[in-house]
């Protein structure tokens, strides 16, 4: 490929290599028969990165995107003038993802200091942005060891400057598995504190429950109660009732033809029968002694009930502040 027809853009390099997607892959390093491209990526403050690469082509090196500072290594002095942009680009990355990581141990650094658990939205941020670095280091730490083979040769003298790098990012990935560990620590002690206030809200809407269900079980036999008292008395109602129906009966105009003796003496038996039958039964004789206790959990039923203003029912109870409360 002629100098004229080489790739002057990250993109055109990409789809020159195959590549249809507008961002560089996983891999750092593309191939396009007897060219190279090799991308990588420095980081901003604000977590984003900006693309650089290297169109290699025989002896020819074109560096794609913004430029990059020169790099401050030793061992760029012994690179040749084909790998000295190579060394510049590898610093560069390895710098930017150096200081992004440091900023993100600064937060975690304030979380772990925080007298509260750090909320689990700011928790994921850091957790993303960290997640985003180690994207980045992977690849240039694949592009360090695809150096350390048969890509080495086409930028010679590269050696020193892989060998010096690596340490470095070996100490950077380091840094990011601590700060890794320390943000999942730090989730699972949020976790913690979210289960126990769950745990506690749950235990007072139990009390409640428990409470509930022991008012309806006293509501009930106090109900109970009510029922036997309406049927004693539905059954003296009808005891009196009958010899009462009888007498307004035999007492009218129509049934002045009826002796007053048969008068007296149906009147007696339909007030003793009634009597005899309703009140010689064995269950009703358990349930008329059970009279005063019915009348007590009555009693009590109607004593018992609270009033509630409107103001205390405006008011959350203790449970409701616990599941409203933030975190």
């Amino acid at each position: 490929m002629s100098a004229a027809s080489a790739p002057t853009t990250i993109p055109e390099a990409l789809r020159l290599a195959g590549h249809t997607a507008a961002e560089p892959p996983r891999r750092p390093v593309l191939r396009h028969g007897a060219a190279v491209l090799v991308t990588l990526a420095t980081i901003g403050p604000d977590g984003r990165p900006s693309w650089h690469g290297l169109w290699v082509e025989g002896r020819s090196v074109r560096p794609l995107g913004a430029p990059v500072p020169p790099s401050t290594l030793a061992a760029r002095a012994t690179a040749s003038e084909a790998a000295r942009p190579l060394v510049d680009l590898l610093e560069a990355s390895s710098l930017s993802i150096l200081e992004r990581v440091e900023e993100l141990g600064g937060r975690v650094d304030a979380l772990e200091a925080a007298t509260e658990p750090a909320p689990i939205a700011e928790l994921s941020e850091v957790q993303r942005g960290l997640a985003r670095v180690r994207k980045h280091l992977f690849r240039l730490e694949l592009l360090l060891a695809e150096l350390g083979g048969p890509l080495g040769g086409e930028f010679p003298g590269i050696a020193p400057a892989v060998a010096e790098l690596s340490g470095g990012l070996a100490r950077t990935a380091e840094l990011a598995s601590g700060l890794q560990q320390a943000l999942r620590d730090l989730t699972g002690l949020r976790a913690a504190v979210e289960a126990n206030r769950l745990a506690e809200a749950a235990n007072a809407l139990g009390r409640t429950s428990n409470g509930i269900a022991a008012l309806a079980n006293t509501s009930n036999l106090r109900m109970l109660g009510v029922a036997y008292v309406a049927l004693a008395l539905a059954i003296v109602s009808v005891v009196v009732l009958i010899p009462n129906t009888a007498a307004t009966i035999l007492g009218m105009p129509s049934a002045a033809w009826v002796p007053g003796l048969w008068v007296d003496v149906l009147l007696i038996v339909l007030a003793v029968v009634p009597v005899v039958v309703v009140f010689s039964r064995p269950w009703v004789r358990r349930m008329l002694s059970g009279w005063g206790t019915y009348e007590r959990r009555s009693a009590e039923g109607l004593t018992d009930l609270p009033e509630l203003s409107p103001a205390a029912a405006e008011r959350p109870s203790e449970a409701e502040r616990l599941i409203r409360g933030d975190p």
